[in-house]
């Protein structure tokens, strides 16, 4: 693709989506991809001046508190209940003359405000429009929301999907759009300092033994209570304790209560809160093994944190989950919505030595799921439908 000044391959991008002040994988997914695209491209970014308005957001704070926040300089200029400014965006953006416009696309609340200011550019510049897709529907859907992905579908002219399913699920909405799947990137920002094994658990306040984690914001559909189903055979076979660390987005009643059902409470610590950025390197470090028990799931960013730093997984088999998580290399898959099946694996991690076999496979999965990787495939999707 030939940018607007007349220079070969350098191209104006405008990358639409959150960054700090905004917490969470998809501020931090945008920001790694300005920066990486910012290499090869000059680079915008349109942020939210209000993201969600504070009676639905589910958590404590929308914002990034964290004294190691990643950054990008950005225009706030979206308010997501406000019309006027969707049509002001899409004029300031369109006096950029960018060459492309990336739109980070993760749940069709954002809909009316990213079908406005895609149909904004769509009239008054010549940009291509490209949607990155973090889920095409929401993990808990409706005919409506359906409805609303398909109107700003209408706006794209083309995808990145970040896995086989999705692309499955995008196909459902508009069968024949131009798309390309390209799993999510590891997030290894988060790798600040030299930590040890020994530092990092006194750093959490933990101590010697085998040690599991489940990382991430709670809702039904991670799985959790399965995984505490079966710790009392994996704490009976191997001795290993399990770090739930992340906020509530649902009551944490029940699953405290089932943990004092189980007779788990010595073998089971919630840490109920959003991690900032600087914390994340001790809690992962410490973890001989990370656990994704998603009853669904399209793609994480849990399983690229993990990759980042080296931890071997234990997942279950839905969406793109075997995609990133490799059989025997890093980390055993199993069936969703299975105890028995997660404390079987947990418990041949540990007796059959799975760390080290698995420690050597990690180099190159890094390379696999970086971000230069992401970049040449939005570069290779522009050049096919430019």
């Amino acid at each position: 693709m030939t940018s607007n000044d007349g220079s070969a391959g350098r191209m104006r991008i405008a990358l639409v989506g959150p960054a700090w002040p905004y917490r969470g994988g998809i501020s931090h997914y945008n920001t790694c991809l300005a920066r990486e695209l910012a290499l090869r491209h000059g680079v915008s970014v349109v942020n939210y001046s209000r993201l969600y308005p504070g009676f639905l957001f589910p958590g404590r704070t929308q914002y990034d508190e964290s004294p190691a926040a990643l950054r990008v300089e950005s225009r706030r200029l979206i308010d997501s209940i406000n019309p006027l400014t969707w049509l002001r965006t899409g004029a300031a953006i369109a006096r950029m003359r960018p060459d492309a416009t990336v739109v980070q696309w993760w749940h069709p609340y954002f809909a009316p405000a990213l079908t406005i200011i895609c149909l904004v550019l769509r009239i008054f510049s010549r940009t291509r429009i490209v949607f990155v897709c973090h889920n095409v529907v929401p993990h808990e859907t409706s005919p409506v929301d359906r409805c609303l992905s398909a109107i700003a579908f209408s706006q794209a002219h083309a995808f990145i999907v970040q896995s086989e399913e999705d692309l499955a699920n995008l196909r459902r909405i508009r069968r024949r759009a131009p798309a390309t799947v390209r799993p999510h990137p590891i997030y290894d920002f988060f790798r600040t300092g030299e930590w040890t094994r020994g530092a990092a658990r006194e750093a959490i306040g933990e101590g010697d033994g085998p040690l599991l984690l489940f990382f991430g914001y709670i809702r039904p559909y991670k799985g959790l209570m399965h995984l505490l189903e079966a710790m009392p055979e994996i704490s009976r076979s191997t001795g290993a304790r399990l770090l739930v660390v992340g906020e509530f987005y649902e009551d944490d009643a029940p699953y405290r209560e089932r943990v004092r059902d189980l007779g788990m409470e010595g073998s089971v610590r919630f840490v109920d809160r959003y991690v900032g950025n600087e914390e994340v390197a001790p809690f992962f470090t410490a973890a001989d093994l990370v656990v994704l028990p998603y009853l669904s799931a399209t793609q994480s960013g849990i399983a690229q944190i993990a990759i980042a730093f080296d931890r071997p997984m234990i997942a279950t088999r839905v969406g793109g989950l075997p995609e990133v998580v490799a059989e025997g290399r890093t980390g055993f898959v199993v069936d969703p919505g299975d105890p028995a099946a997660l404390a079987r694996a947990v418990r041949r991690f540990f007796e059959e030595g799975w760390a080290g076999r698995m420690a050597p496979s990690f180099a190159a999965e890094k390379e696999r799921f970086s971000w230069a990787r992401m970049a040449d495939a939005l570069e290779g999707l522009l050049a096919e439908n430019g």
